[in-house]
């Protein structure tokens, strides 16, 4: 560190399935960044492990500690290693399968043999009961709750071990009495016992969606409860000042207290970082609209962020399962360095989605690996260095690599070593590159108007041909890609988003009835910032309205400007722009509003990090690379050694600790003043 122990420290931390990530600045400009290795069990261990590395290495203070963000991957483990609670379900009277029926649309409609495509596991039918009430779809009642039942059901959940109480009864997001005075019996009855309800979780309408949220909300929550307060407890006792924050599925951070009333906004936590980190990198380049490739070894996420605001979307999936919660558009496909390249039974190459992960690993990893993966196909083309990968923690055989390709690909397909490896990177840039076409074209964005931001360990290697392969002729490199996700949540914003259904016409709908849904919004957006400490002047409000034809089934998220001379004109004339971009058409025709949202924020830090010191040097030798039949000597930079201003000619390749950038022929380099590379296609080279 600097030597002053009193200067504010921001540390961000983002755990990985291999790594956990940290980036730990100040304000004087010192900044520290690294990785520690994971640990699965409890990932909490990883975190204190970097924290003391900290406080050993750097003499950091840990009472100086003022910012403390994490993403977790805990919620999304817990679904995927089914290691959740045990949910007990109340519905009203008559509807406690409707988790088990779901909707009629079918993603395996010729298998042989359907599976079931709906989360049963997360309330089994022995562990729902029917709970004699009824709302009607006006938000009157038309049945008094029968409290004397309703008891006697949970009772019966109680005896039968539940450990957490999921509450989904008919129309409650109109008329939410029946399930908060449900939650009142379980606390004097049963004080402790946590519940989820479905009119807190997610007031909207569509019985199916709101149930199974609130059921996945239930399923972790003693989980990542439990986390969460050993953390923070681990924190305090080492010493900690600063709040728990975690960052949330939408992209902005919340307390962990929150986060703890609210668990199933922790999915994704981890990818929304890296996007955040993406959009803040590429606005010190004052560049607004990106798509970023996050690429690791099982993985690859890809994501869009249009006019300095990522895409959200209010439902994604989870495990194969759809859910409906607000989060960051990110389309996460099987490729990485680990995916594994294969024969299918007709003598075609394929590439994933199985990877050879971690353990064992790629073959060149000489830790018993027996498939030939992208990383193999890397060593082979010489584009990575086996002395230097992973900044030299990981010593790799190419003749491994070279053997493995040739047994399980070369041979039978009838090639050489190269052009089987070089046959490797092609289809798995394809695949991603159809990631990459899904996030854009799908929802009527031109990616030839983007940048595109590489992150993650293996991005930078492959960005390039993915560029290429869309149309895009610009991609920046941040100074530290492989740990974008921390970083991203040192730039997040707090914030907290709350919506309830609205159901009316936006024709002759009066703004008085819209200011009177809004304010209160407003008043529970605002207890969440108050649960966090934030001062209601630093807080920005805005708005938006979920619209759709009258008779459409489903809607788009339009900002609405209250302030606005004619909102509800705008809102309408929006509607119609958002609806020709995504549908590719757009009538003035009758439209209704579905949804209302608030949204509360404080604005992210916009402080620049700080970069390590430019050392001698630059190039630090040659290294024989394929291109096609061709083998070109190339010229390989160390990325510490590039000053600002620097320009590089293609084919290059840059190494760095967490990643390698390879720039082929036709393109060049520039490092700009963030450090970041900005790499430029000056031809077309196909």
């Amino acid at each position: 560190m600097t030597g002053n122990e009193s200067v504010p420290i921001r540390i961000g931390v983002d755990i990985g399935g291999t790594f956990t990530d940290f980036d730990c600045q100040d304000d004087a400009g010192w900044r520290a960044v690294f990785k520690v290795p994971s640990t699965p069990k409890d990932p909490g261990q990883a975190v204190l492990a970097g924290l003391d590395q900290l406080i050993s290495r750097h003499r950091l203070d840990p009472a100086a500690i003022t910012v403390f963000a994490h993403g977790t991957t805990v919620a999304t483990n817990a679904v995927l290693e089914r290691k959740g609670a045990r949910v007990g379900l109340l519905a009203t009277q008559g509807f406690t399968d409707i988790l088990e029926i779901g909707r009629q649309m079918r993603s395996q409609m010729y298998a042989v043999r359907l599976d079931p495509e709906t989360p049963i596991f997360l309330a089994p039918g022995r562990y729902r009961k029917g709970i004699d009430e009824r709302v009607g779809p006006d938000g009157a009642v038309v049945k008094p709750l029968d409290e004397a039942q309703a008891l006697t059901a949970i009772e019966a959940l109680v005896k039968a071990d539940v450990d957490v109480l999921a509450v989904a009864l008919l129309f409650s997001f109109l008329n939410p009495r029946h399930e908060q005075r449900i939650a009142e019996l379980v606390e004097q009855h049963w004080p402790g016992l946590p519940v989820s309800l479905s009119s807190a979780v997610d007031p909207a309408f569509r019985e199916y969606e709101r149930t199974v949220v609130t059921a996945f909300d239930a399923y972790i929550k003693p989980a990542v409860g439990a986390y969460l307060a050993r953390l923070e407890d681990a924190l305090t006792s080492a010493g900690v000042a600063a709040p728990l924050q975690v960052m949330q599925s939408r992209g902005g951070l919340s307390g962990a207290g929150v986060a703890r009333g609210r668990p199933v906004r922790l999915f994704l936590s981890g990818p929304a970082g890296g996007v955040i980190g993406a959009q803040s990198e590429a606005a010190q380049a004052a560049i607004d609209d990106i798509i970023t490739v996050d690429i690791g070894g099982t993985s690859c996420d890809i994501a869009l962020v249009s006019g300095a605001k990522p895409l959200i979307r209010h439902d994604g999936t989870i495990d194969g399962f759809a859910i409906r919660v607000p989060m960051v558009d990110v389309n996460a496909i099987g490729s990485g360095g680990g995916s594994i390249a294969w024969i299918d039974d007709a003598g075609s190459l394929r590439v994933g989605p199985r990877s050879a992960g971690a353990d064992p690993g790629p073959a060149c990893y000489g830790q018993g690996g027996t498939e030939a993966t992208v990383t193999d196909a890397s060593i082979a083309l010489g584009l990575l260095n086996p002395a230097y990968f992973a900044g030299g923690t990981l010593t790799l055989d190419p003749d491994v690599a070279r053997q493995v390709i040739k047994q399980r690909i070369a041979d039978p397909l009838g090639l050489s070593v190269p052009a089987a490896a070089a046959g490797i990177h092609r289809i798995v840039n394809a695949q991603m590159a159809e990631g990459m076409r899904l996030v854009s074209i799908k929802q009527g964005f031109d990616p030839r108007d983007f940048t595109l931001v590489a992150l993650g360990g293996a991005g930078p290697l492959h960005a390039c041909a993915l560029a290429e392969d869309i149309g895009i002729r610009r991609v920046l490199v941040p100074r530290h890609p492989g740990i974008l996700a921390a970083s991203g949540l040192l730039k997040a914003p707090v914030e907290h988003e709350v919506a309830a259904a609205f159901s009316q016409p936006v024709t002759g709908l009066a703004m008085a009835t819209i200011r009177e849904a809004l304010a209160a919004l407003d008043q529970e957006a605002g207890r969440l910032m108050a649960a966090d400490g934030v001062d209601p002047a630093d807080v920005e409000v805005s708005y938006a309205g979920d619209v759709c034809y009258i008779g459409q089934s489903y809607h788009l998220e339009i900002p609405l400007d209250v302030d606005a001379p004619d909102p509800l004109d705008r809102l309408y004339a929006e509607f119609l722009v958002h609806h020709n971009r995504v549908y590719g058409h757009s009538v003035e025709a009758p439209a209704r509003i579905v949804n209302l949202r608030a949204v509360h924020r404080v604005a992210a830090d916009s402080r620049r990090p700080a970069t390590a010191a430019i050392v001698d040097g630059g190039v630090k030798s040659t290294r024989s690379v394929l291109l096609g039949d061709d083998v070109v000597e190339t010229q390989v930079f160390d990325r510490d050694g590039l000053g600002v201003g620097t320009v590089l000619a293609g084919p290059a390749i840059v190494e760095q600790a967490d990643t390698t950038v390879w720039l082929p022929p036709g393109w060049s380099a520039t490092v700009l003043d963030s450090a970041a590379l900005m790499m430029t296609q000056q031809e077309a080279t196909r």
